[in-house]
Protein backbone atom coordinates (compact mmCIF):
# COMPACT_ATOMS: atom_id res chain seq x y z
CA UNK A 1 0.00 0.00 0.00
CA UNK A 2 1.40 3.47 -0.44
CA UNK A 3 2.57 5.20 2.38
CA UNK A 4 -0.59 7.83 3.41
CA UNK A 5 0.34 11.68 3.44
CA UNK A 6 -2.57 14.38 4.84
CA UNK A 7 -3.51 17.26 2.48
CA UNK A 8 -4.59 20.29 3.06
CA UNK A 9 -6.54 22.15 0.71
CA UNK A 10 -8.91 24.93 0.05
CA UNK A 11 -8.85 28.83 -1.33
CA UNK A 12 -6.96 31.58 -0.46
CA UNK A 13 -6.74 32.72 3.04
CA UNK A 14 -9.17 30.08 4.66
CA UNK A 15 -6.31 29.25 7.35
CA UNK A 16 -4.65 26.07 5.70
CA UNK A 17 -1.08 27.21 6.75
CA UNK A 18 -2.47 27.34 10.44
CA UNK A 19 -4.38 23.94 10.35
CA UNK A 20 -0.80 22.42 8.57
CA UNK A 21 0.68 23.76 11.49
CA UNK A 22 -1.09 22.33 14.29
CA UNK A 23 -1.87 18.90 12.37
CA UNK A 24 2.22 18.71 11.76
CA UNK A 25 2.57 19.52 15.38
CA UNK A 26 0.19 16.64 16.44
CA UNK A 27 1.17 13.90 13.94
CA UNK A 28 4.82 14.52 13.97
CA UNK A 29 4.36 16.14 10.18
CA UNK A 30 6.76 18.55 8.32
CA UNK A 31 4.74 20.98 5.88
CA UNK A 32 5.14 20.69 2.15
CA UNK A 33 3.98 23.90 0.50
CA UNK A 34 2.14 23.10 -2.82
CA UNK A 35 1.55 27.29 -3.85
CA UNK A 36 2.31 28.49 -7.27
CA UNK A 37 4.03 31.34 -6.16
CA UNK A 38 5.46 31.05 -3.06
CA UNK A 39 8.05 28.90 -4.23
CA UNK A 40 9.71 32.23 -5.38
CA UNK A 41 12.43 33.92 -3.24
CA UNK A 42 11.40 37.52 -2.23
CA UNK A 43 7.88 37.45 -2.48
CA UNK A 44 6.61 36.92 1.01
CA UNK A 45 4.10 38.83 1.33
CA UNK A 46 2.31 39.03 -1.65
CA UNK A 47 1.76 35.52 -1.54
CA UNK A 48 0.84 35.46 2.58
CA UNK A 49 4.06 32.80 3.05
CA UNK A 50 4.09 31.55 6.26
CA UNK A 51 6.44 33.71 8.54
CA UNK A 52 8.95 31.81 11.19
CA UNK A 53 6.64 32.58 13.57
CA UNK A 54 3.68 31.01 11.86
CA UNK A 55 5.26 28.34 11.68
CA UNK A 56 6.04 27.47 14.98
CA UNK A 57 8.70 25.70 15.03
CA UNK A 58 7.92 22.99 12.23
CA UNK A 59 10.26 22.38 9.30
CA UNK A 60 8.54 23.75 5.99
CA UNK A 61 9.64 22.94 2.79
CA UNK A 62 9.24 24.29 -1.16
CA UNK A 63 8.97 27.53 0.28
CA UNK A 64 11.44 30.66 -1.46
CA UNK A 65 13.10 27.75 -3.10
CA UNK A 66 13.21 29.18 -6.45
CA UNK A 67 13.97 32.64 -8.58
CA UNK A 68 11.33 34.94 -9.04
CA UNK A 69 12.87 34.50 -13.32
CA UNK A 70 11.82 30.80 -13.03
CA UNK A 71 8.80 29.58 -14.41
CA UNK A 72 7.69 26.37 -12.85
CA UNK A 73 5.03 23.91 -13.92
CA UNK A 74 3.50 21.40 -12.71
CA UNK A 75 5.79 19.11 -13.69
CA UNK A 76 8.92 20.86 -12.48
CA UNK A 77 7.15 20.86 -8.95
CA UNK A 78 6.57 17.20 -8.20
CA UNK A 79 10.17 16.48 -9.88
CA UNK A 80 11.37 18.49 -6.52
CA UNK A 81 8.63 18.26 -3.95
CA UNK A 82 8.63 14.13 -4.68
CA UNK A 83 11.82 13.53 -2.86
CA UNK A 84 10.92 15.45 -0.13
CA UNK A 85 7.72 13.88 0.74
CA UNK A 86 9.81 10.36 0.35
CA UNK A 87 12.28 11.61 3.07
CA UNK A 88 9.99 12.85 5.23
CA UNK A 89 8.04 9.38 5.51
CA UNK A 90 11.80 7.57 5.56
CA UNK A 91 12.47 9.92 8.76
CA UNK A 92 8.99 8.36 10.16
CA UNK A 93 7.38 11.53 9.72
CA UNK A 94 4.02 12.31 7.94
CA UNK A 95 4.26 14.75 5.04
CA UNK A 96 1.48 17.02 5.11
CA UNK A 97 0.67 18.98 1.82
CA UNK A 98 -1.00 22.42 2.32
CA UNK A 99 -1.91 24.78 -0.62
CA UNK A 100 -4.43 25.67 -3.09
CA UNK A 101 -2.85 24.93 -6.50
CA UNK A 102 -4.82 21.94 -7.35
CA UNK A 103 -2.88 20.57 -10.32
CA UNK A 104 0.43 20.61 -8.45
CA UNK A 105 -1.13 18.48 -5.68
CA UNK A 106 -2.68 16.39 -8.25
CA UNK A 107 0.93 16.15 -9.84
CA UNK A 108 2.59 14.62 -6.27
CA UNK A 109 -0.12 12.47 -4.91
CA UNK A 110 -1.35 10.78 -8.12
CA UNK A 111 2.07 10.36 -9.78
CA UNK A 112 1.19 10.94 -12.95
CA UNK A 113 4.12 11.88 -15.63
CA UNK A 114 3.34 14.18 -18.10
CA UNK A 115 3.06 14.50 -21.48
CA UNK A 116 6.33 15.31 -23.38
CA UNK A 117 7.40 18.06 -25.68
CA UNK A 118 9.61 20.85 -24.34
CA UNK A 119 7.35 23.99 -24.69
CA UNK A 120 9.18 27.08 -25.30
CA UNK A 121 11.33 25.26 -27.94
CA UNK A 122 11.20 25.78 -31.66
CA UNK A 123 7.67 23.55 -32.50
CA UNK A 124 6.14 26.37 -30.01
CA UNK A 125 7.44 29.42 -31.52
CA UNK A 126 6.84 28.12 -34.67
CA UNK A 127 3.21 27.55 -33.50
CA UNK A 128 3.03 30.81 -31.42
CA UNK A 129 3.97 32.63 -34.88
CA UNK A 130 1.11 30.74 -36.40
CA UNK A 131 -0.91 31.45 -34.12
CA UNK A 132 -0.19 35.86 -34.04
CA UNK A 133 -0.47 35.55 -38.22
CA UNK A 134 -4.04 33.01 -38.69
CA UNK A 135 -5.48 33.11 -35.60
CA UNK A 136 -6.48 29.99 -33.54
CA UNK A 137 -9.06 28.66 -36.21
CA UNK A 138 -6.67 26.88 -37.97
CA UNK A 139 -4.62 25.62 -35.37
CA UNK A 140 -7.60 24.33 -33.20
CA UNK A 141 -8.52 22.73 -36.81
CA UNK A 142 -4.85 21.21 -37.54
CA UNK A 143 -5.72 19.58 -33.36
CA UNK A 144 -9.06 17.76 -34.28
CA UNK A 145 -7.38 16.22 -37.37
CA UNK A 146 -4.67 14.48 -35.25
CA UNK A 147 -6.76 14.76 -31.73
CA UNK A 148 -10.22 15.47 -32.12
CA UNK A 149 -10.59 14.40 -28.67
CA UNK A 150 -8.83 16.92 -27.55
CA UNK A 151 -10.71 19.41 -29.58
CA UNK A 152 -13.54 18.47 -28.46
CA UNK A 153 -12.80 19.35 -25.03
CA UNK A 154 -10.87 22.39 -25.42
CA UNK A 155 -12.54 25.91 -25.49
CA UNK A 156 -11.15 28.13 -28.87
CA UNK A 157 -10.18 31.27 -26.42
CA UNK A 158 -7.95 28.22 -24.64
CA UNK A 159 -5.28 29.06 -26.75
CA UNK A 160 -1.54 27.68 -24.44
CA UNK A 161 -3.74 24.02 -24.23
CA UNK A 162 -4.64 24.08 -28.09
CA UNK A 163 -0.78 24.66 -28.69
CA UNK A 164 0.65 22.78 -25.73
CA UNK A 165 -1.86 19.83 -27.54
CA UNK A 166 -0.26 20.29 -31.09
CA UNK A 167 3.46 20.74 -29.71
CA UNK A 168 3.00 17.32 -27.71
CA UNK A 169 2.04 15.31 -31.04
CA UNK A 170 4.36 17.11 -33.01
CA UNK A 171 7.09 15.98 -30.62
CA UNK A 172 6.31 12.85 -29.17
CA UNK A 173 3.93 11.45 -31.80
CA UNK A 174 1.60 10.84 -29.53
CA UNK A 175 -1.93 12.78 -28.78
CA UNK A 176 -2.00 14.01 -25.38
CA UNK A 177 -5.07 12.55 -25.23
CA UNK A 178 -3.58 9.01 -25.48
CA UNK A 179 -1.40 10.29 -22.62
CA UNK A 180 -3.58 11.37 -20.15
CA UNK A 181 -5.92 8.32 -20.62
CA UNK A 182 -2.52 6.03 -20.04
CA UNK A 183 -1.57 7.89 -17.04
CA UNK A 184 -4.99 8.31 -15.44
CA UNK A 185 -5.85 4.28 -15.07
CA UNK A 186 -1.87 4.35 -13.03
CA UNK A 187 -2.48 3.81 -9.09
CA UNK A 188 -1.65 6.65 -7.14
CA UNK A 189 1.43 7.69 -5.63
CA UNK A 190 0.55 8.11 -2.48
CA UNK A 191 -2.58 7.40 -0.21
CA UNK A 192 -3.58 10.46 0.31
CA UNK A 193 -6.12 11.75 3.69
CA UNK A 194 -8.00 15.28 1.86
CA UNK A 195 -9.26 17.71 4.16
CA UNK A 196 -10.42 20.75 2.79
CA UNK A 197 -11.70 24.38 4.36
CA UNK A 198 -14.11 26.87 3.06
CA UNK A 199 -16.71 29.51 4.18
CA UNK A 200 -20.40 28.61 4.39
CA UNK A 201 -21.34 32.16 3.41
CA UNK A 202 -19.75 33.62 0.39
CA UNK A 203 -19.34 36.96 1.95
CA UNK A 204 -17.14 35.95 4.52
CA UNK A 205 -14.50 34.66 2.74
CA UNK A 206 -15.00 38.01 0.45
CA UNK A 207 -14.42 39.89 3.92
CA UNK A 208 -11.52 38.13 5.10
CA UNK A 209 -9.59 38.08 2.15
CA UNK A 210 -10.36 41.84 1.44
CA UNK A 211 -8.64 42.23 5.17
CA UNK A 212 -5.57 39.65 3.86
CA UNK A 213 -5.10 42.51 1.12
CA UNK A 214 -5.20 45.32 3.24
CA UNK A 215 -2.48 43.52 5.84
CA UNK A 216 -0.52 42.61 2.96
CA UNK A 217 -0.40 46.50 1.76
CA UNK A 218 0.52 47.74 5.40
CA UNK A 219 3.01 45.38 5.83
CA UNK A 220 5.01 46.52 2.48
CA UNK A 221 3.52 44.55 -0.20
CA UNK A 222 4.47 47.95 -2.90
CA UNK A 223 8.07 47.89 -1.88
CA UNK A 224 8.91 44.64 -2.10
CA UNK A 225 7.35 44.37 -5.84
CA UNK A 226 10.01 47.85 -6.21
CA UNK A 227 13.14 45.31 -4.62
CA UNK A 228 11.96 42.92 -7.20
CA UNK A 229 12.49 45.27 -10.48
CA UNK A 230 15.60 46.85 -8.87
CA UNK A 231 16.85 43.21 -8.40
CA UNK A 232 16.90 43.35 -12.08
CA UNK A 233 13.32 41.14 -13.04
CA UNK A 234 12.28 41.49 -16.17
CA UNK A 235 8.71 43.11 -15.77
CA UNK A 236 7.09 40.20 -17.87
CA UNK A 237 8.61 37.52 -15.69
CA UNK A 238 5.83 35.03 -14.56
CA UNK A 239 5.97 35.85 -10.71
CA UNK A 240 5.59 39.07 -11.59
CA UNK A 241 2.33 38.05 -13.21
CA UNK A 242 0.98 36.86 -9.74
CA UNK A 243 -2.13 38.14 -7.74
CA UNK A 244 -0.68 41.51 -5.43
CA UNK A 245 2.53 42.09 -7.84
CA UNK A 246 0.95 42.43 -11.47
CA UNK A 247 -1.60 45.46 -10.22
CA UNK A 248 1.24 47.27 -8.21
CA UNK A 249 3.36 47.51 -11.47
CA UNK A 250 1.26 50.32 -12.67
CA UNK A 251 1.35 52.62 -9.13
CA UNK A 252 5.23 52.20 -9.65
CA UNK A 253 4.92 53.54 -13.45
CA UNK A 254 2.41 55.80 -11.79
CA UNK A 255 -0.16 54.76 -14.22
CA UNK A 256 -2.36 53.64 -11.23
CA UNK A 257 -3.13 55.09 -7.88
CA UNK A 258 -2.65 52.88 -4.75
CA UNK A 259 -6.18 52.63 -3.81
CA UNK A 260 -7.34 51.62 -7.80
CA UNK A 261 -4.64 48.86 -6.97
CA UNK A 262 -5.94 47.59 -3.81
CA UNK A 263 -9.10 47.18 -4.96
CA UNK A 264 -7.94 45.01 -8.23
CA UNK A 265 -6.27 43.06 -6.05
CA UNK A 266 -9.29 42.47 -3.80
CA UNK A 267 -11.22 41.66 -6.79
CA UNK A 268 -8.88 39.32 -8.72
CA UNK A 269 -8.08 37.27 -5.43
CA UNK A 270 -11.92 36.66 -4.95
CA UNK A 271 -12.22 35.52 -8.24
CA UNK A 272 -8.92 33.31 -7.89
CA UNK A 273 -10.81 31.65 -5.00
CA UNK A 274 -13.92 31.14 -6.87
CA UNK A 275 -11.74 29.14 -9.48
CA UNK A 276 -9.77 27.35 -6.58
CA UNK A 277 -12.87 26.15 -5.17
CA UNK A 278 -14.36 24.98 -8.59
CA UNK A 279 -10.84 22.79 -9.11
CA UNK A 280 -10.98 21.11 -5.57
CA UNK A 281 -14.88 20.13 -5.63
CA UNK A 282 -13.98 17.96 -8.43
CA UNK A 283 -12.03 15.84 -6.16
CA UNK A 284 -14.41 13.99 -3.76
CA UNK A 285 -12.27 12.59 -1.45
CA UNK A 286 -11.58 15.31 0.14
CA UNK A 287 -13.60 15.91 3.61
CA UNK A 288 -14.67 19.48 3.90
CA UNK A 289 -14.37 21.55 6.92
CA UNK A 290 -16.97 24.71 6.39
CA UNK A 291 -16.20 27.74 8.74
CA UNK A 292 -19.15 30.17 9.78
CA UNK A 293 -18.24 33.59 10.35
CA UNK A 294 -15.17 33.08 11.98
CA UNK A 295 -12.66 30.19 11.54
CA UNK A 296 -12.74 27.97 14.78
CA UNK A 297 -9.65 26.26 14.30
CA UNK A 298 -9.72 24.32 18.06
CA UNK A 299 -12.80 22.50 16.41
CA UNK A 300 -11.62 22.35 12.84
CA UNK A 301 -8.10 20.28 14.66
CA UNK A 302 -10.67 17.78 16.76
CA UNK A 303 -12.88 17.20 13.29
CA UNK A 304 -9.50 16.56 10.90
CA UNK A 305 -8.52 14.59 13.66
CA UNK A 306 -11.68 12.37 13.87
CA UNK A 307 -11.12 11.88 10.07
CA UNK A 308 -7.77 11.03 9.78
CA UNK A 309 -8.15 8.58 13.03
CA UNK A 310 -11.51 6.77 11.02
CA UNK A 311 -8.69 6.63 7.88
CA UNK A 312 -6.30 4.99 10.01
CA UNK A 313 -3.40 8.09 10.57
CA UNK A 314 -2.27 7.71 14.02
Amino acid sequence: MPEKIICVVGPTACGKTKLGVLLAKRYDGEVVSADSMQIYKGMTIGTAAPTAEEMEGVPHHMIAVADPAEQWSAARYAQAAVPIVDDILARGKRPILVGGTGLWLDAVVQGRTFAGGHAGGAVRKELQDRLEQEGIGPLLEELRQVDPEAAQRLHPADEKRILRALEVYRETGKTISAHNAETAALPPRYDAVWIGLQFRDRADMKALIDRRVDAMVAAGLLEEVRQLLESGLPRDATALQAIGYKEFLGVLDGTAAVEEAVAEVKLRSRQYAKRQLTWLRRNGNIHWITWGKERDFTRALQVSTEILTAAGVC
